[in-house]
């Protein structure tokens, strides 16, 4: 099946999504307020307020497959406002068009954790933007006249994802000869998904039979290594020494008192002040899905930065 897919914000995931169903010929529509300017061939646009149900509805019509990428500013009060208005537009929208929902997700919802993280791990966050997350997991679990896949991702990376922990800050500043700026444990195992994988990932859910559906996912992702280990690989990529600035947990907790990224940040430091691992399995076995290895994901990242 190859689905009519209509692509709901167009940061780099759904910058990924609509290049890689364009290159394989499929048209898709991209429906955000406004109109990038580096839409791929083929690839339409229809101006959309997801916060609007009647403008996500009328968006959506014609559609099969809403994929919601969208990215709220990391600020919890506009999750705790904004996360379940949008989650009730999408599912009155999907269920007004008979339309199947792939949600690319975050894995907030889950608390401190011994081992790696997988579909049945418990829905225990304390933090408030985990509890927006588990909120909105739960509305769309029990919305069952809407067939829903949730594709839950770790940090991800890749040409041309610059606000992410291995972003403009850490390869981008490596490429300019800079040292890198590290705000989660370099030495603590973690795992980080390929951006261009993530887009696979989605469009295989998108085009998946109904018994996909129901279900969360969690992204397949390369093993996980140190981001030291990650860096290193990016300056040898880039011909550069792996230098690195660390911003220590204590630190980043007193600056926060006058950086709001920072405080917010902090809420999550159980995701990066220790080993962060993920369990994928039940997504390779389903779709036979094996996620790019690390280090040519970061070949090909560093070389994104690379000035020509």
């Amino acid at each position: 099946m190859s689905a009519k897919i209509m692509i709901l914000g167009y940061g780099p995931i759904g910058r990924a999504i609509a290049r890689q169903l364009s290159d394989a010929g499929r048209e898709a529509l991209v429906a955000q307020r406004r109109e990038p300017a580096d839409l791929p061939s083929g690839t339409r646009f229809r101006a959309c307020d997801a916060l609007d149900r009647a403008s996500l509805t009328a968006a959506l019509k014609g559609h099969d497959v809403l994929i919601c990428t969208v990215g709220l500013a990391y600020d919890a009060a506009i999750w705790e406002r904004d996360w379940p208005r949008l989650m009730t537009n999408m599912l009155a929208a999907c269920a007004a068009n008979g339309t199947r929902l792939v949600f690319v997700d975050d894995l907030y919802m889950h608390g401190p954790q011994r081992g790696p993280l997988h579909e049945n791990t418990p829905l225990d966050a304390s933090g408030r933007k985990g509890r927006v997350r588990a909120a909105i997991t739960r509305q769309w679990q029990a919305a069952g006249a809407v067939k829903t896949a949730a594709l839950r991702v770790p940090d991800f990376y890749g040409p041309g994802v610059m606000l992410s922990v291995l972003g403009e800050e850490v390869i981008g500043r490596l490429a300019a000869g800079r040292a890198a700026r590290l705000v989660i444990a370099a030495d603590e195992p973690h795992a980080f998904a390929y951006a261009p994988d993530v887009a696979a990932a989605a469009i295989l859910l998108a085009d998946a039979p109904d018994d996909a559906y129901g279900r969360a996912w969690v992204m397949p992702c390369a093993p996980a290594r140190t981001p030291r280990e990650v860096i290193g690989m990016a300056a040898a990529t880039l011909g550069v020494k792996p230098s690195l600035q660390v911003l220590p947990g204590w630190l980043q907790r007193l600056i926060g008192a006058f950086v709001p990224f920072l405080r917010e940040w902090s809420e999550t430091s159980y995701q990066h002040d220790r080993p962060f691992l993920v369990d994928g399995s039940s997504f390779e076995r389903y779709f036979g899905f094996r996620p790019m290895p690390l280090e040519r994901g970061v070949q090909a990242t560093a070389a994104s930065f690379i000035k020509t």
